[in-house]
């Protein structure tokens, strides 16, 4: 009987920073390559993940460009030749980060211009990793969800049984329950959901138990709701 087969992909996630965000590293054992996923905060830990992992990061891939997921990314480009994606709609906050930051920590580095503005439908990749980008605002204007390998890396667009705020700057429950829904809804329902923040999910949960997403259904069918 032959060995089974070792998935090449390999997923990790660090809970990082002041407001306790996380951040993610998925790669490929045999390239050795990998992506991060909104590195918030503490980018030696990130780094010392990726290296446990027998991977490098080459792309930093932002969903957003709130302070809690953004501050890492000076400190991982700074490790290496690595590509930042941010979408152009979260730029003017990503050039803000460190003056917002300065409210709740004290001086920080700026994190530096994106090299990259990716759109919905394009498609992020390393050797042995690719990532849809899919455009799902509502939390800020520019919110980017990512999906591949049967796994979406939400943000802070789709929590386990919540959903980003959407009361700051920038933010549009409609726009969010619209990307939730006709977006996010509309992958398979086994897709693992790998949030910002709090513990992981999958979509059949979410479309099943998820109160924000049972009122907008409820709304759109022109039933009373909650």
């Amino acid at each position: 009987m032959s060995e089974p087969a070792v998935t090449e992909v390999l997923v990790r996630g660090l809970v990082v920073g002041l407001f306790q965000e996380n951040c993610w590293v998925i790669g490929n054992r045999r390239s050795g390559e990998a992506i991060c996923i909104d590195p918030g905060d503490q980018a030696d830990d990130i780094l010392h993940m990726a290296a446990e992992m027998g991977v490098k990061i080459k792309v930093i891939a932002n969903s957003h460009a709130h302070i809690d997921h953004i501050l890492g990314v000076p400190g991982i480009k700074a490790a290496g030749n690595t590509d930042f994606y941010l979408h152009r709609g979260d730029l003017e906050i990503a050039r803000g980060a460190a003056a917002k930051a300065r409210n709740f920590m004290g001086e920080v580095e700026q994190p530096p211009d994106p090299d990259h503005f990716p759109e919905h439908g394009d498609v992020i990749e390393v050797d042995g990793v690719s990532l849809r980008v899919l455009h799902t605002p509502g939390h800020t204007p520019g919110s980017l969800s990512y999906f591949g390998n049967g796994m979406l890396f939400s943000g802070d667009t789709l929590f386990r049984g919540s959903i980003g705020r959407t009361d700051l700057p920038g933010g549009d429950l409609q726009q969010e329950m619209a990307s939730i829904v006709d977006t996010l809804l509309a992958l398979p329902d086994d897709t693992v959901v790998l949030p910002g923040h709090m513990d992981e999910t999958r979509i059949e949960t979410e479309r099943r138990t998820n109160p924000f997403i049972l009122q907008e259904l409820a709304r759109r069918s022109g039933q009373s709701g909650y």
